[in-house]
C-alpha cells in the first residue's frame, strides 16, 4: 500500500481532507448569492448561467481523469496540483472584468475542482477500513451539509460588506492550508515507473462528456446546434472506445467501468442524483408559486434533506457491523423511495410538513445508497484501481443531477402544456421565466392550479426513479474485498 500514515496521524489527514471538501462545497452556494451583484458590476446577463456551466462542465469531465492519474502517480501530487488550479482559478476571478473572463477562470476553478473531491474519497478509502470508512465518510457529509447551510449567509455578508472578488479570494488561505496539510501529514511511498498517459483518451472522453452535458443543460440552443453537439457526442464516444481498448494505460478503464459490481452501484448513484436534483428543483417552485411560502420557508424543508444524508451516512456503519453491507444497502433503500412517496400527498392548499418528512426520509435513504456504493467500489478494487473506482462514483453522481435537471424541465414543460390552455401556458411559462414571477403565482388561482398539476406529473417522475434506485441496489452483488492489499501491508501502512 503506497500511503504509509500512522494512526495517530490519520485524523490530521481527515481534518485537511474536510477543509479541502469545505473549500470546494461552500464555493457553489457563495457565488450563487454573490451572482446579482456581479452581474450588475460585469453586465452580461446573457452570460449568467455559464458562470455555473463552466465550472461544472470542467469539474465533471475531469474528475474520472483525475482518478487514474492519482492511480499512476500518487495521490498527493494530484490533491496539491488540483488545489493549485483552483486557487489560480480564485485569484483569477476576483481580478475578471467582464462576464468572459469570469467565465474562462471559473473554467479553471473547475478543473482544480475536479481533482479535489474524488481524489480525497480514494484518500479515505486508502487510509480507513471498511468498518471505519462510514464514520470518515459521515464528517465529509456534515462538511457538505454544513457548507449548504453557512454558504448563503456567509456570500450575503461579503457582499454587503466587502468586494465580491472576496467571495473568490476567500479559497486562498484556505487551499494554502489544504496543500501544507498534505504535504506534512499525507506520505506516500509510490514506485518510481514508467507510464504512458493517453493524453488522447483524455481529450475524446472529455470532448464527448462536455457535448453531452450541453446537450442536457443548453435548453435555449437551437435545433441544428443541439443536431451538431449530438454528432459531436456521438463521434468523440466512439473514437474514445476504440483509443481506450487499445491504449496501453487507458485513462478510463472499460473493463473496470463495466464490472457488474461496479456498473450497478454507479447506476444507483446516478437515479440517486436524478432523484435529488429533481427535489430540489421541484420543492421551492411548489413552495413559494403553488403554496406563496417565502424562500426562507422553503430553505427550511430542503434543509431537512441536509440532515437526513450525513445521519444515514454516520449510522452506516454501526448498521454494517449488525447487519451486514449488503442487508443495509438493501434494505435502506427502501426509506428513498418512501420519502418521495410523500411527495403525492401534497396538495395544492396544503403546508410544507409532508414535504420536510419526505425530504428529510430522502436525505436518510440517498444516504445509505450513496455511501454504501462508494464503499463496496472502492473494497472491490486494488490500490492501484482505486481512484479510477471513487472518480466514476462521484461523475456517476454529477451526471445524475445533470440528467434529473433536463429530465424534470422536459417533465415540467410537458404538464404546463398539458394542463394549461394556450393563453395560460404561456402565461405560466413568461412568470416562470421572471425573477419575481413565483411571487406572483399564488394570486392567480388558475395558474396556479396548472403549475400545481404540471409539478404533481414531477412528483410521479421523482418516485419512479427512486424505485429504479431501489432495483439497482438490489442488483449489487456481494463485495469481494480485493486482493490487491494485503494484511501485511495494512499493518505496514497503518501503524498502531
Amino acid at each position: 500500500m503506497p500511503i504509509a500514515v500512522t494512526k495517530s496521524r490519520r485524523p490530521l489527514v481527515l481534518a485537511t481532507i474536510m477543509l479541502a471538501t469545505f473549500m470546494v462545497a461552500i464555493e457553489t452556494t457563495i457565488v450563487a448569492t454573490a451572482m446579482p451583484r456581479i452581474v450588475g458590476q460585469l453586465g452580461g446577463f446573457t452570460y449568467y448561467s455559464w458562470v455555473f456551466s463552466a465550472f461544472l462542465l470542467a469539474q465533471s469531465a475531469t474528475t474520472p481523469i483525475y482518478g487514474k492519474l492519482s492511480d499512476m502517480f500518487g495521490r498527493k501530487p494530484i490533491l496539491a496540483g488540483g488545489i493549485l488550479l483552483f486557487l489560480a482559478g480564485s485569484l483569477l476571478c476576483g481580478f475578471a472584468w467582464s462576464m468572459t473572463s469570469l467565465i474562462i477562470f471559473r473554467a479553471l476553478q473547475g478543473l482544480g475542482a475536479g481533482a479535489i473531491y474524488p481524489v480525497s474519497m480514494t484518500v479515505v478509502g486508502d487510509l480507513y477500513s471498511l468498518e471505519e470508512r462510514s464514520r470518515a465518510q459521515g464528517m465529509l457529509a456534515i462538511v457538505w451539509a454544513v457548507s449548504a447551510v453557512i454558504g448563503p449567509l456567509a456570500g450575503g455578508v461579503i457582499i454587503d460588506s466587502f468586494s465580491w472578488a472576496w467571495i473568490f479570494w476567500i479559497n486562498l488561505p484556505l487551499g494554502v492550508l489544504t496543500i501544507v496539510g498534505f504535504l506534512l501529514f499525507l506520505q506516500e511511498k509510490m514506485k518510481r515507473r514508467q507510464a504512458q498517459i493517453d493524453y488522447t483518451g483524455a481529450l475524446l472522453f472529455s470532448i464527448a462528456i462536455i457535448s453531452l452535458l450541453l446537450i442536457l443543460t443548453d435548453t435555449d440552443a437551437s435545433a441544428a446546434v443541439l443536431a451538431g453537439f449530438s454528432v459531436l457526442f456521438l463521434v468523440a464516444g466512439a473514437l474514445f472506445i476504440r483509443q481506450e481498448k487499445r491504449a496501453a494505460e487507458p485513462i478510463i478503464s472499460i473493463s473496470l467501468w463495466t464490472r457488474r459490481l461496479i456498473a450497478t452501484s454507479n447506476t444507483a448513484t446516478v437515479l440517486v442524483g436524478m432523484a435529488l436534483i429533481g427535489l430540489t428543483t421541484v420543492l421551492p417552485i411548489y413552495a413559494q408559486g403553488v403554496l406563496g411560502r417565502t424562500p426562507i420557508e422553503t430553505g427550511v424543508t430542503l434543509t431537512m434533506l441536509v440532515f437526513g444524508w450525513p445521519l444515514a451516512v454516520m449510522l452506516s456503519g454501526r448498521l454494517y457491523w449488525i447487519f451486514g453491507v449488503r442487508t443495509t444497502a438493501r434494505v435502506g433503500s427502501f426509506i428513498f423511495p418512501l420519502g418521495a412517496f410523500f411527495l403525492l400527498l401534497l396538495t395544492s392548499d396544503g403546508g410544507l410538513v409532508l414535504a420536510s418528512v419526505g425530504s428529510f426520509l430522502m436525505g436518510f435513504g440517498m444516504g445509505i445508497i450513496s455511501i454504501t456504493g462508494l464503499m463496496v467500489v472502492q473494497e472491490s478494487v486494488e490500490w492501484s484501481m482505486r481512484g479510477s473506482a471513487t472518480s466514476s462514483v462521484i461523475f456517476s453522481r454529477s451526471l445524475g443531477n445533470t440528467l434529473g435537471a433536463a429530465a424534470l424541465a422536459a417533465v415540467l414543460s410537458i404538464g404546463i402544456t398539458h394542463y394549461g390552455s394556450g393563453e395560460l401556458a404561456g402565461r405560466l411559462h413568461t412568470l416562470l421565466n421572471e425573477p419575481s414571477g413565483l411571487g406572483e403565482l399564488a394570486g392567480n388561482a388558475d395558474i396556479r392550479m396548472v403549475l400545481f398539476h404540471a409539478l404533481y406529473l414531477s412528483f410521479f417522475g421523482v418516485v419512479l426513479v427512486a424505485i429504479l434506485a431501489v432495483v439497482s441496489t438490489w442488483l449489487i452483488p456481494e463485495v469481494k474485498q480485493s486482493s490487491g492489499v494485503t494484511a501485511e501491508e495494512v499493518a505496514e501502512a497503518v501503524v498502531e
